[in-house]
């Protein structure tokens, strides 16, 4: 497991975009955008913040896809149209948390996901 937060406090300003879009592409095209950014940036062992950005929004996007899937399934006992949208807003304002703490440099961790991929 690669722990960015051992090696730096903050990461070099050349990765900082790039791990903004990494939230950002996750927010916009869902697990499909999550999937092809962090395989695309997976080998890149010269930047490992982009690399560990891109690793927890696809696991964040894992378990957003899983809730609505769950929640879509609820709907059956009408609590699915009350979780719905909760997932949805948890989504959107995680991702924009995660893009801003990029965008600053930070490492930033989603609560509550399930860290499939290692």
């Amino acid at each position: 497991m690669n722990d960015y937060n051992t090696v730096s406090s903050l990461a070099p300003q050349e990765q900082r975009g790039t791990a903004m879009a990494a939230h950002l592409v996750g927010l916009f095209f869902g697990i499909i955008g999550a999937l092809i950014f962090w395989v695309v940036t997976k080998d890149g062992n010269d930047k490992p913040f982009v690399q560990d950005q891109a690793k927890e929004v696809l696991n964040f996007q894992i378990t957003v896809t899983l809730a609505i899937i769950a929640s879509s399934v609820l709907m059956i006992v009408l609590i699915g149209f009350l979780l719905l949208p909760c997932v949805g807003i948890a989504a959107l304002v995680l991702a924009i948390i995660g893009a801003m703490k990029a965008n600053s440099g930070e490492t930033y961790r989603y609560p509550f996901i399930l860290r499939l991929v290692k």
